[in-house]
């Protein structure tokens, strides 16, 4: 099978015929793990495509693979989820290229919100590290009800609210722009730094010499007899 054949792109309104498709593979995934995957139905799907918030993956004219995201706390938290792959079509890097395109879309929409990531798969994981993401507690997410309200479709829901949302079984991750954007150090800022503090040193002690005072010595110049 070719991945070159394979489009990865946002979705839109002309993608919506695929919506109950998708529904049918969080269901299949769901099952499958056993963790993690809240059910969504097509017409929430559909939403999503229809506002330019969700990325699909097309093999032709049929759905391979998927995501989305939500935003939440006026645009200030994004979630970037759902992330699906047909079961023929994985361990082919397409759930690296929809993850990815998803990340581009939500830093486009939202250049200055902080991405989160909620996850119980390993791969998604490391791929979340490498784009800067950050493991978090519960406790730095959005607070935002209606964000909790969309997990209880999740078969995990139970342990989140025996534990008064504080504790779940799945990874949270989240990628602050502002934190990354911050300007990285030369590889020679150390040395410089240090051979700044000690050029400081000589020059105090520079100056505390020339504050000393020496004692005067008198020479006498008379000849003895």
């Amino acid at each position: 099978m070719k991945t070159k054949d394979i489009r990865v792109q946002y979705a839109d309104s002309s993608h919506v015929v695929h919506a109950e498709r998708i529904c049918q593979l969080i269901f299949e995934s769901a099952q499958q793990r056993g963790t993690g995957i809240a059910k969504r139905r097509p017409e929430y799907i559909a939403d999503k495509m229809e506002n330019g918030k969700a990325v699909i993956a097309l093999d032709g004219d049929k759905c391979v693979g998927f995501s989305y995201i939500e935003c939440w706390s006026h645009g200030d938290y994004v979630a970037t989820s759902g992330l699906i792959v047909d079961p023929e079509y994985r361990r082919l890097g397409l759930a690296t290229k929809i993850k990815e395109k998803t990340f581009q879309l939500a830093r486009e929409r939202f250049p200055y919100a902080k991405l989160f990531s909620i996850t119980t798969s390993l791969a998604v994981m490391k791929l979340n590290t490498r784009l800067g993401y950050q493991p978090v507690t519960l406790s730095e997410l959005t607070h935002d009800q209606e964000f909790w309200q969309g997990c209880e479709g999740c078969v995990n829901y139970d342990v989140l609210k025996r534990n008064n949302h504080r504790i779940c079984l799945c990874y949270w991750m989240i990628y602050d722009p502002r934190v990354q954007n911050k300007p990285r150090a030369h590889w020679y800022t150390p040395y410089w730094m240090a051979m700044r503090n000690f050029t400081k040193k000589i020059f105090r002690l520079c100056t505390k010499r020339k504050e000393w005072s020496w004692p005067s010595v008198e020479v006498s110049t008379r000849r003895t007899p």
